[in-house]
């Protein structure tokens, strides 16, 4: 069994019909079929249940499937991997950011820059949710995020490099608070003000942390919004809907006027931060040289 038996598999695996999938290997079905039937002689078990139209996977041939995506995958990295090592570090990075960890990129990728002119950048922007399903679908590389990383796929599939702890700081409406121009506001104070919290049906850890702070002050908040874009709180912050707690770093992301960003007094908790990829992925080298970028 071979790299081009494989791909034969998966593109039937696929389709569900060795017609359809002849097609989209751009060849004719009679040796589709003899190949698939000779990987099934070779293994010695059956693929595919063939009694209805669809082709059905046998519990041997899901298995197989999911080997032979991971060993694909691998071997195309392999391949881009060494062809990067003679032409040198160019191409296309493509990472993702939970928009909480935008602030964190641009720094980062002009010094990449300075060093790589040749690699052009893609950005995708998400939750936890849909940064595991672009890592998990190769289409993102990196994922900078808040930790923990809320994946539905579990933590054991990452490799993490944790970043600097980033201080969470209360937002408030401009025209709120004392009038002598406060630097920093108490936990108690902010209770008594309506509260917008970041959260959504996937990634809840931000808002869990908020309200443990709040209850380990005896305090409860008026959540009067959950919201799953720290945009849109930032905008209901601005008109004076209420107030929210948010890393420091966010704030850097956004120039909106009538907001304040208070330190919290007696309080101590930060927002943990890393940069997440799969690791069974063979990282490129560009990706490699970029993960230097906030090591060194």
């Amino acid at each position: 069994m071979d790299i081009r038996q494989l791909r034969y598999f998966l593109t039937i695996a696929q389709e569900g019909q060795i017609t359809r999938a002849a097609k989209v290997l751009n060849m004719e079905q009679p040796p589709l079929s003899r190949q698939l039937k000779l990987m099934e002689d070779e293994l010695g078990v059956p693929l595919f249940d063939r009694t209805g139209k669809q082709l059905q996977l046998t519990h041997a041939g899901q298995l197989l499937q999911q080997r032979a995506a991971s060993l694909l995958n691998q071997f195309n990295e392999t391949v881009t991997e060494v062809k990067e090592i003679h032409a040198g570090i160019r191409g296309v990075l493509s990472i993702g950011s939970v928009v909480s960890c935008i602030s964190l990129l641009p720094q980062r990728i002009q010094i990449f820059r300075q060093q790589y002119p040749e690699v052009t950048f893609k950005i995708r922007e998400g939750d936890h949710s849909l940064l595991a399903d672009q890592l998990d679908k190769r289409n993102i590389e990196l994922a900078v995020t808040r930790l923990p990383f809320e994946s539905n796929f579990g933590p054991e599939r990452y490799a993490v490099l944790p970043l600097p702890s980033d201080p969470f700081v209360a937002v408030i409406p401009h025209d709120w608070g004392n009038a002598r121009g406060q630097a920093d506001i108490s936990m108690s104070e902010l209770a008594n003000y309506p509260f917008l919290s970041l959260k959504t049906d996937q990634t809840i850890g931000m808002h869990e942390r908020v309200i443990q702070e709040f209850n380990r002050s005896g305090l409860e908040p008026r959540v009067i919004c959950e919201c799953s874009s720290v945009a849109i709180i930032v905008a209901l912050v601005s008109e004076g809907i209420g107030t929210t707690i948010l890393p420091k770093s966010v704030m850097s992301s956004f120039a909106i006027p009538n907001i304040r960003a208070l330190a919290i007094q007696r309080a101590d908790f930060q927002s943990d931060v890393g940069i997440v990829w799969l690791k069974d992925h063979v990282l490129s080298n560009r990706a490699r040289h970029f993960l230097d970028t906030f090591i060194e």
